[in-house]
């Protein structure tokens, strides 16, 4: 039996399965709620630790240097962590390992929605930029009821229910059980500008991928999304939704709407709901680069995203809900700072400045696999209390969050005292 051929069977049985490693030196595991599997190729029996605990002995697959061993792991809705003992030595594993609770696998009964093919836009505001993205309706979805709405940024990443972001599950889960309303999502790709060369947007993209060594693609996915400006907030508005908003019944009421992304489409689900209250006024932002990114790259923009501490602090206060994630083994960048100090910052300051918000902070590196884990809980938080005979509602902090003080920080990895 081959290591590929145990990865497949791995592929058959479980919805989540990994391999990595290189050479000989390869592992991988697979999940499924708490059951997981786990395998290892080495010459020397491995062990196996979940969570820091205890060893697991691994069994080997006969004639083989193929070893392996299955797992109860709980709680589920949450993310855990595993490596190897291999001579004594740590090999492998992980930091973000999920564990999906039920909500993340479609339950029995419950009425899936259809997804569009994909949909493919061309620009005005970006000039000529082309944008792919999906739209899913809820079998619920009623044309004569305008629907709820939600915005998923790199929204390809989200349309697999086998996949690390088993959201459209989550989301006839939660409808099906009434703990959400009727939502109509968008899941929307960064754009490609390489089609329209010599266009400002064109030419200011290639000057940023140059500079710093970066795609076209990566760069104008940065241009997008890690831009503190209205102009994305407006691509969504003018462009992308009034498409959408000609084909289906949808609420126009920020009460109705919220945003979510991951990385630098968390700082962009932030910003958009930032820029336009009047469009957005819930968020979800995993492991969100709140950093300097984009700062001073354009002439006319005069904050970065290491600002939104300082600018939820100083400017008006907006109207907004804000579930925040992040782990402290998320990335540390000589060139734009450090993901966790800039997370608990953003959660100090919405804390501090009385908004509802939650920061989820856990163990992870600059991985969905926490925030996917723990998607029903959060957008059951999101959509608490929501009342489609409404048009607003003045958010408020939760009495829980109100009573704890702000985040404090613990030097963990050098001398201190």
């Amino acid at each position: 039996m081959s290591f590929a051929s145990a990865s497949a069977a791995l592929d058959r049985s479980f919805g989540n399965s990994r391999m990595t490693g290189s050479g000989s030196a390869v592992f991988a595991w697979a999940g499924h709620g708490s059951d997981f599997f786990f395998a290892i190729q080495t010459t020397s029996q491995p062990s196996l630790l979940i969570d820091g605990g205890a060893g697991l002995t691994m069994q080997r697959v006969s004639g083989s240097d193929l070893w392996y061993a299955t797992a109860q792991i709980t709680p589920v809705a949450r993310l855990h962590s595993f490596y190897y003992l291999v001579n004594g030595q740590k090999f492998g594993g992980r930091l973000d390992l999920p564990a999906f609770g039920p909500l993340s696998y479609l339950q029995p009964g419950v009425p899936s929605g259809t997804l569009s093919a994909k949909l493919s836009h061309t620009s005005k505001i970006y000039d000529g930029m082309k944008s792919d993205y999906w739209i899913y309706v809820p079998a619920q979805y009623d044309s004569k009821t305008p629907a709820t709405l939600m915005v998923f940024q790199d929204g390809s990443g989200y349309i697999d229910r086998e996949g690390n972001n088993p959201a459209l599950n989550v989301i006839d889960n939660l409808i099906a059980q009434k703990k959400i309303p009727v939502i109509i999502c968008v899941f929307i790709n960064p754009g490609d500008i390489s089609a329209s060369p010599g266009t400002p947007t064109h030419n200011f993209v290639k000057a940023y991928a140059d500079k710093w060594s970066r795609t076209l693609k990566d760069s104008m996915r940065s241009t997008l999304y890690d831009t503190v400006s209205d102009r994305y907030a407006r691509f969504l508005r003018d462009e992308i939704l009034a498409e959408v908003e000609a084909k289906y019944n949808i609420r126009k009421d920020s009460y109705s709407r919220a945003i979510t992304g991951l990385s630098s489409g968390g700082i962009c689900s932030f910003n958009v709901a930032w820029q336009q209250p009047d469009q957005f006024s819930r968020v979800i932002s995993w492991i969100g680069s709140f950093a300097s990114i984009q700062w001073r790259e354009d002439a006319n923009v005069a904050d970065g995203g290491q600002d939104y501490p300082e600018k939820i602090l100083r400017e008006s206060k907006r109207n907004l809900r804000v579930w925040l994630q992040d782990g402290s083994e998320d990335v540390e960048m000589a060139r734009y700072g450090s993901w966790p100090l800039a997370n608990l910052r953003m959660a100090n300051a919405l804390k501090l400045k009385d908004y509802d918000f939650h920061f989820s902070f856990g163990k992870g590196t600059h991985n969905a696999g926490q925030g996917a884990a723990e998607f029903p809980e959060e957008m059951i938080w999101l959509w608490r209390d929501y009342d489609p005979a409404r048009t607003e509602q003045a958010y408020e902090m939760e009495p829980g969050e109100k009573a704890k003080p702000v985040f404090r920080v613990a030097v963990t990895n050098r001398d201190s005292q």
